[in-house]
């Protein structure tokens, strides 16, 4: 009888003593930090069509897991194995496997902020998306340049870049490519407003058409007070069947934009976006304007100016003149001071 006794309290003890082990250990794989690293948080991508396999080589390449297994144990526990979905996911510092696990097999990712600015073509667009997101830039171009996918969103190839508004949005990093131009398309009709389309209008311009206009002017100055007067120039020229004259068109006409000053053999280029040759607006953007320079544009100074020139003091200011005449002395000043610095 003492021997039973003494043999159960021997497996009590026993089993008291297994089951606070295990259930220490199966706090510690649930519960405490495995995901550490020095500082903040960092980021876990996966692309689309990933397995376990790729998540699991991702962890160990940036050092994110202290105990790759008891990760591993969690994962086939909760079915994440089986369960993986792209995305960019945010892993803070000293976060359990149960939590991470969760997180990740719910698909609860983190948005990106997406920027994109001071772009001059469609290779820059794409550039800039395929660093921020997980697009490449070749399915970018593609789809920038196929004449079927932009017309529905009211574009051609050429004009399609004006649909993209400098600014910072908020994206899943594994957007696909067609509801990022759908996001697009959606900032860019809340910025043309009925209020902006209304200004548009009674200056006698398409949205589109305004911002091939602000292209322009924003290549030609970053000086915000002149833009509205440089933008009534160019108005005012159209207005008169005068050609744009516009340098900065005929930089993108060549390809080279590091160019200081306009020879004959740069005006005598063959392009729709050489506006010394061609009157009118040319065909597209020459860049992606500013959302200040296209309300610049829209809110274009009345004057009678119908020349400038870059001014003398080379402060990035301009003079601004009726007259041929005026604009010739501009000119020359201008030209001089460029000599004396023996700017090319």
């Amino acid at each position: 009888m003492r021997d039973r006794k003494y043999k159960f309290k021997v497996f009590a003890v026993v089993f008291a003593i297994s089951f606070v082990c295990f259930s220490f250990y199966a706090y510690q794989i649930f519960f405490t930090p495995n995901l550490q690293f020095k500082k903040g948080d960092t980021y876990l991508f996966i692309p689309e069509g990933a397995n376990f396999q790729t998540v699991s080589d991702s962890l160990k390449k940036n050092n994110i897991v202290t105990d790759y297994l008891s990760f591993a144990f969690i994962s086939r526990l909760l079915g994440y194995q089986d369960a993986v979905k792209p995305g960019m996911y945010r892993i803070s510092a000293n976060m359990s496997n149960l939590y991470a696990v969760r997180m990740l097999k719910r698909g609860r990712q983190e948005p990106t902020k997406l920027v994109f600015n001071t772009i001059r073509l469609k290779q820059d667009l794409a550039e800039k998306l395929d660093n921020q997101l997980s697009l490449s830039k070749e399915d970018i171009l593609k789809l920038l340049g196929d004449p079927k996918f932009v017309s529905q969103y009211g574009f051609d190839t050429t004009t399609i870049l004006t649909m993209f508004i400098p600014n910072t949005y908020e994206v899943y990093w594994n957007i696909k490519g067609k509801d990022l131009f759908d996001r697009m398309k959606k900032e860019y009709d809340i910025f043309w407003n009925d209020e902006r389309k209304s200004q548009a209008k009674s200056l006698g311009f398409t949205p589109v058409e305004i911002t091939i206009l602000a292209s322009i002017v924003e290549a030609e100055t970053n000086k915000q007070d002149e833009r509205s007067i440089i933008s009534g120039v160019y108005i005012n020229r159209l207005r008169q069947g005068m050609p744009l004259q516009a340098d900065p068109t005929v930089k993108f006409a060549v390809g080279d934009f590091s160019i200081k000053r306009i020879y004959d053999g740069h005006l005598a280029i063959d392009s729709p976006y050489n506006t010394y040759k061609y009157t009118g607006l040319p065909p597209g953007p020459i860049n992606l304007p500013s959302t200040k320079c296209i309300d610049a544009v829209l809110n274009t100074a009345i004057h009678k100016y119908v020349y400038f020139c870059a001014s003398d003091d080379l402060t990035g200011h301009h003079n601004f003149a009726e007259t041929y005449e005026q604009h010739q002395k501009n000119a020359e000043k201008y030209r001089r001071a460029l000599n004396k610095l023996n700017i090319k």
